[in-house]
């Protein structure tokens, strides 16, 4: 079988969505199956064919203001030509979506159809019927981030978006995943709830998942890791991927003094870009009087980020937006460290509240924080649900289950390419 992805992103470094996918194409090819990507590339000398990843890519160049998305993530002209002289070239059997919401459009799903092609869509965020992040689903603060309103209505959006705001854009959206998509996938089961309340039909789950790791670090690198940042002999919290205060991370730094007295030997790891924690996160430490237990460690990558993992004690997800899944509470548990995660989105399908981990809404700063205290606590819990975490990992979220259910996706497309009138392959 010949799969073509589809994602607006090419580094495999930046989006979990991006790097699961090459790790899908990999064992797809594994399995005997041919695989290339088409992405996007915001430098124009990058433009072209190329190999991420040990894949076949074909990079495509878009680069726009972002405040025109709502208008170019539907019908982008710039890729329209290359796009489909890559359709009529490469010839899939099957198209597999991931990220086109910004540069390569919706409308390639419907070129993709055009071409012969099945055409499987995996959502990995709420962008089919939001413009962002989801974020004002839960209420807020002033109802405790206890409400699960999903409906996306222009009473919500205008105020949000303002001239960004575009209408008829989530029509546009339906009407496109309607006729032009055979297999519409989500990341997780809430995922699916959210867009189905917006008039999208969903048709399976398919869980994330991450390829093992070569090997773990032993126990002298974490030392050494440990040794580096000043961590020895501390207690370690850890944040991960991208920082964003609709991550949680303020949030954190709130429980982070509610925990302090008790444990005067925690730090904080802070995994992610230093510009981004000293331009929008250092202040907000030093007012509440936590600066000195954060650790910003810095964008890490390859075996550091592993070292990073395994010398954590308990790792924290305090999202406060729609996270969708959480691959991060993966990476975390792949290393048997118990997961505090966020109750907002797909986070307690991966962590099983009092198994692997605990659940929280971060909103609840007490109950939040009382989670972490709990794991501080107790060596031996953290030990338990850290196993218990590994072992679901290893039972459920493997990227083996993933590439066979991803076939699974790709006979039901291809049955529907069967149904439908004989068409040619030269694209539109």
């Amino acid at each position: 079988m010949r799969v073509l992805f589809l994602n607006d992103l090419c580094d495999p470094r930046v989006g979990s969505a991006t790097r699961q996918m090459y790790q899908l194409a990999a064992r797809l090819r594994e399995l005997g199956h041919a695989t290339a990507v088409v992405a996007a590339t915001q430098e124009r000398g990058a433009a072209g064919r190329t190999e991420i990843e040990g894949c076949e890519a074909f990079l495509i160049h878009s680069d726009y203001p972002p405040r025109f998305r709502a208008w170019v993530g539907l019908d982008n002209r710039r890729t329209r030509a290359p796009l489909r002289a890559i359709l009529a070239e490469w010839r899939p059997d099957v198209v597999h979506a991931h990220l086109v919401h910004t540069h390569l459009s919706y409308a390639a799903l419907s070129a993709a159809r055009r071409a012969g092609a099945g055409v499987v869509f995996t959502a990995h965020d709420a962008m089919t019927f939001c413009y962002q992040k989801l974020t004002c689903f839960h209420g807020g603060e002033a109802h405790g981030g206890e409400l699960r309103d999903y409906e996306a209505r222009w009473q919500k959006c205008i105020p949000c978006q303002r001239f960004r705001f575009r209408p008829g854009r989530n029509a546009a959206i339906r009407q496109v995943l309607a006729r032009d998509v055979d297999r519409f996938t989500v990341v997780s089961d809430e995922l699916g709830e959210a867009i189905r309340r917006n008039g999208i039909r969903v048709d399976r789950t398919l869980h994330n998942a991450v390829r093992a790791q070569p090997r773990l670090p032993a126990q002298e690198e974490v030392r050494a890791f440990r040794e580096r940042h000043g961590l020895t002999d501390k207690l370690v919290l850890a944040i991960g991927g991208r920082l964003h205060e609709q991550k949680g991370v303020t949030q954190l730094l709130r429980m982070l003094a509610l925990l302090a007295d008790e444990f005067p030997a925690l730090r904080l790891i802070v995994m992610g870009r230093e510009e981004i924690w000293r331009e929008h996160f250092e202040a907000a430490a030093r007012e509440l009087g936590v600066a000195e237990l954060v650790v910003p460690t810095g964008w890490l990558d390859g075996e550091e980020l592993q070292c990073a993992y395994a010398a954590t004690d308990v790792f924290v997800t305090p999202s406060i937006c729609f996270d969708t899944f959480g691959m991060v509470n993966l990476e975390a548990m792949e290393h048997a460290k118990p997961v505090v995660a966020t109750a907002f989105g797909g986070s307690p399908e991966v962590v099983l509240d009092g198994e692997s981990g605990l659940v929280a809404n971060p909103f609840d700063l007490e109950a939040f924080s009382g989670a972490i205290a709990r794991l501080l606590r107790d060596p031996e819990l953290r030990r338990r649900m850290g196993a218990a975490g590994r072992e679901r990992l290893e039972r459920g979220f493997t990227v083996e289950r993933l590439a066979q259910e991803c076939l699974e996706e790709y006979a039901a497309a291809l049955s529907k390419v069967r149904d439908r009138a004989p068409r040619g392959r030269g694209g539109p």
